[in-house]
């Protein structure tokens, strides 16, 4: 999860500096896959807690809570923030 955080924070660094950079109608690749890499850091963090604690899918006293839900909604979100920094295009 820091992990995806330090490409969250680094593709928001590269947008900035790519948006007074890029040439007209460029597109932002770099920003687009360390965006994606962070969606797939918050998956691969999600996917590895949920492993790592199997007792709780058969005791019922035992929750996730709203941390864990969150990262599982984060991950969408950061893929699909992803794929949108690579489709747009720089204007004016």
């Amino acid at each position: 999860m820091i992990l995806s955080i330090i490409f969250s924070v680094m593709s928001l660094f590269l947008f900035f500096c790519q948006l007074f950079t890029l040439t007209k109608g460029g597109r932002f690749y770099i920003t687009g896959f360390f965006q994606i890499l962070a969606g797939l850091c918050v998956m691969s963090a999600a996917s590895i807690y949920t492993v790592r604690h199997p007792e709780w899918h058969l005791n019922s006293d035992y929750s996730y809570g709203f941390a864990y839900i969150l990262a599982w909604v984060a991950f969408p979100l950061a893929l699909l923030s992803g794929v949108i920094y690579v489709i747009l295009r720089k204007r004016e």
